[in-house]
């Protein structure tokens, strides 16, 4: 017979305090309503097997999983820079120049030079690979809006990509 269980929780049941990656700490399995639930203890919260136990285990308080960011294809990156960039919707100029930034960054977009027309620089591109030229608008973003803008960009793909 299989059991399943909460997977460790993040504070102590006997103090209430964060259970800290690293540490010492008790497992329970407590009857509770006629079911089994697993409680979890620090070191210090620990006073013994408590009432309805069933077992316990001690156990070291894992590291937080470090997310992994997800790697995006620069291929298809390329091909939806492209798209964008061929539709020239004046919405979309912020995210194909953050797109561009990352596919320069990527090697898969080379800068080959910069325009000005009415006190605008427009970027001069081409593809690695021979694609372009493209011209992108030098948007002079700071920073922080273009980490904004990366998260736009990151929650359109997806959801483009999932719906596919």
């Amino acid at each position: 017979m299989d059991y399943r269980f909460k997977p460790l929780s993040k504070t102590c049941a006997g103090t209430g305090e964060p259970l800290v990656p690293g540490s010492v700490c008790y497992s329970a399995l407590v009857e509770i309503n006629d079911s089994l639930e697993r409680v979890d203890y620090s070191e210090q919260g620990w006073n013994g097997l408590p009432d309805g136990g069933v077992g316990y285990w001690k156990c070291t308080v894992p590291e937080a999983e470090k997310k992994q960011v997800a790697t995006t294809d620069p291929e298809a990156l390329m091909g939806y820079f492209e798209q964008i960039v061929e539709d020239s919707n004046p919405q979309q100029e912020k995210i194909s120049y953050v797109l561009s930034l990352y596919l320069l960054q990527r090697r898969r977009l080379k800068l080959d030079s910069s325009t000005e027309r009415d006190g605008v620089e427009f970027l001069q591109l081409s593809g690695s690979r021979g694609e372009g030229p493209y011209e992108v608008r030098d948007q002079q973003l700071p920073k922080d809006e273009i980490s904004a803008l990366q998260v736009v960009l990151n929650q359109q793909l997806t959801t483009e990509w999932n719906a596919a």
